[in-house]
């Protein structure tokens, strides 16, 4: 079970979250807070999975509560409000998503899918680390990439790459005004680079975390992340949860 938590200072909205939280058998709600204060004793207390949570509240908002959790292991968080301005600055705190009042229950079930995929990648993680014998072996990302270029070959440092776009049976790598093409597909790209420096937010499109300078939602519940250049790109439902679990943690 995915134990929840709701921390908002207004009755209807805990109320809100709590009718669309049944809808889900995986997940048991440990309790409900109406300050941002009572909020952080709960979740020293309980130490929930994932916590609902609102951001504008008196006293303690839901930004400055959680810069207040301590531990190795913080509850992901879902946060709530009524203003979208606050989009880009709850990713960039490493939120798993973020749903508007009033609650939209398709966006708040894409909302709850993100948490549970970020919920299994916690307990995979975690049981790898109790497994006995060796330890693995840490993860060799590429740090330049190999392309062909009239009969010459071409190494694209991934620091210069802005973001990638899939090609056919190719990629394209946008580096500032340049574009390098490698036969390679999305997938193994993916597999190639990072995960705390780039992130899939669509099938065919791959960023660079730390280009990004602007997010907003969209009421198709997709959503647009514009790079420094001023390039905007789509980022899609199926994986929207990726720039949160990269957190933006470049901005």
């Amino acid at each position: 079970m995915i134990r929840a938590l709701i921390v908002d200072d207004e009755p209807l909205a805990r109320r809100g979250v709590r009718v669309c939280l049944r809808r889900a058998a995986d997940v048991t709600v440990v309790g409900e807070a109406e300050s941002g204060m009572v909020g952080l004793r709960m979740i020293q207390a309980l130490r929930p999975d994932v916590v609902f949570l609102d951001i504008q509240m008196p006293a303690m908002d839901g930004f400055a509560l959680l810069s207040a959790i301590k531990g190795d292991t913080p509850p992901f968080i879902v946060f709530l409000t009524a203003h979208d301005a606050y989009a880009l600055q709850a990713f960039g705190v490493h939120a798993v998503d973020y749903v508007m009042k009033p609650i939209d229950d398709g966006r708040f079930d894409d909302a709850l899918c993100a948490v549970r995929q970020r919920v299994l990648e916690r307990q995979a993680h975690t049981a790898l680390a109790k497994a006995p014998g060796d330890e693995p072996a840490r993860v060799a990302w590429d740090a330049r990439l190999e392309a062909k270029r009239g009969g010459q070959t071409v190494w694209i440092g991934v620091d210069d790459i802005d973001w990638i776009q899939a090609s056919g049976d190719y990629v394209t790598l946008h580096a500032g005004a340049r574009l390098h093409m490698i036969h390679e597909s999305m997938d193994g790209m993916e597999r190639r680079l990072d995960p705390r420096r780039f992130a899939r937010i669509h099938r065919s499109t791959i960023i660079a975390v730390d280009r990004v300078q602007g997010f907003s939602l969209l009421p198709t519940r997709d959503a647009l992340v514009t790079l420094k250049g001023g390039v905007a790109l789509r980022v899609s439902r199926r994986f929207r949860h990726r720039i949160s679990l990269d957190g933006l943690r470049r901005l």
